[in-house]
């Protein structure tokens, strides 16, 4: 079985329009050659279009730094942003209502946003799995920093622990469609913290769940390029993939 190509791309700092944008231009793109493919192979053999398919298809995982921005999943409560819009305004944040599970979320500098637009046709068809193996991906690279990272039942994203007082260090929310992902997850590197203090981050209202960074746990600035090829790295091993 032929493993599936994945093209990496660091689209740097960015605002949230402009990689929202992006995403559904490369979502396009992977579906149209999908329905390609799927039209030279009209055997019932689904063994065989999945080969062709991994052949053929072409993934993405986008890396990103976004200018600062409050997203609000499908499933989230408006009541979870603890500001008004003039106050978003003063403060030169963005808002946006998107497609992705889950509630609250923020983006800004310091955190790597990672987007995989992964055609799962070419991996394996099961969204549970999915949701776990960025998980999994995200605690092997925290682990190279020390740091043991954690799942919580209930609580999508990777968790430290400190005896009942739990620290979320990436937020996870995913959306698929013809079984290519999209939205992704958001590693809290050298996140500024107090932005979170804007919001109940993800919905989650327990006093002993809070929100946590790299550089929180280490007590220093952790370098960027360092973390993403790490991340890079624990993708392709995690998934079984080849960068191309």
């Amino acid at each position: 079985m032929s493993l599936p190509k994945v093209i990496y791309q660091d689209l740097g700092r960015v605002r949230y329009q402009a990689a929202w944008d992006y995403q559904f231009e490369t979502i396009k793109k992977v579906i149209d050659l999908k329905r390609e493919v799927r039209e030279q192979t009209p055997s019932v053999n689904e063994f065989i279009f999945k080969e062709k398919l991994t052949q053929t298809q072409l993934n993405y995982l986008l890396f990103c730094e976004h200018s600062p921005v409050y997203t609000l999943g499908k499933s989230g409560s408006l009541d979870n942003l603890l500001l008004d819009e003039a106050a978003l305004t003063a403060q030169g944040i963005e808002f946006f209502k998107i497609n992705r599970g889950g509630d609250i979320t923020y983006h800004g500098d310091g955190q790597i946003t990672g987007y995989p637009i992964f055609d799962l046709e070419c991996f394996f068809t099961d969204v549970h799995k999915y949701v776990r193996s960025l998980e999994e991906v995200m605690i092997r690279t925290i682990a190279e920093y020390g740091l043991e990272g954690t799942r919580i039942k209930d609580f999508t994203g990777v968790w430290l622990e400190n005896g009942d007082k739990k620290r979320k260090i990436c937020a996870i929310g995913v959306h698929l469609s013809r079984w290519v992902t999209m939205h992704g997850f958001a590693l809290n590197v050298n996140t500024p913290l107090h932005f979170f203090n804007n919001i109940i981050p993800c919905g989650i209202e327990d006093a002993d769940k809070t929100v946590t960074s790299l550089a929180a746990e280490l007590g220093k600035d952790v370098d960027m390029e360092e973390v993403k090829e790490r991340v890079k790295h624990h993708f392709s091993e995690v998934f079984g993939f080849v960068f191309t």
